[in-house]
């Protein structure tokens, strides 16, 4: 009977540290938590908000994206714009890619809500970034809430390593638990 109790104590601590090294493989490779800091998403993400970020996603144009701050040692969580070999321009409050007036449904919202004329003050890539295309290995992003969004704009490009992956669920507030487009 001790032999049994032994054996079974055994196998419950094997399976334990085996869930265990699973979760953290899959939070180290496949997906991680994290909390949404500072208002520059909003009205997409809120202060405080959790998102789960996949680690494997090939990231596109207008997907959210958390990466490791070039200007602070903080995590940042922004909208790809521009990706390797695109030109980025801001004219009148519509966003231009390689010379295509762009749809930007997600800041319908914020737009409302606008006591001045202008979400985003006009610019080209070159006048920011003294490059015309984004560069091979770097995205040009920008926040949501583009009179308060601390993006591209004012440090330069984001290099694809700096990348820890892209905002796929809301996790909190329980409110708008769900995938996010």
């Amino acid at each position: 009977m001790q032999e049994q109790t032994k054996s079974e104590g055994y196998s419950w601590i094997k399976s334990i540290v085996f869930a265990i090294l699973i979760a953290l493989l899959c939070r180290h490779f496949l997906f991680s938590p994290t909390t949404v800091l500072g208002r520059s998403m909003s009205p997409t993400f809120e202060e405080k908000d959790k998102v789960l970020i996949s680690k494997i996603s090939d990231i596109e144009r207008f997907d959210m994206v958390v990466f490791d701050a070039p200007d602070t040692n903080e995590k940042y969580i922004k909208r790809v714009i521009g990706i390797p070999g695109d030109t980025v321009e801001m004219q009148d409050d519509v966003l231009y890619i390689n010379g295509k007036a762009m749809e930007e449904p997600y800041l319908d919202e914020i737009k409302n809500e606008l006591i001045f004329d202008k979400l985003t003050g006009d610019f080209t890539l070159t006048e920011i970034t003294g490059e015309s295309r984004v560069p091979n290995g770097f995205i040009f992003v920008m926040g949501d809430n583009r009179l308060y969004s601390k993006d591209s704009r004012f440090f330069g490009f984001v290099s694809e390593d700096a990348i820890m992956g892209e905002a796929k669920l809301r996790l909190f507030p329980f409110n708008k638990i769900g995938l996010l487009k």
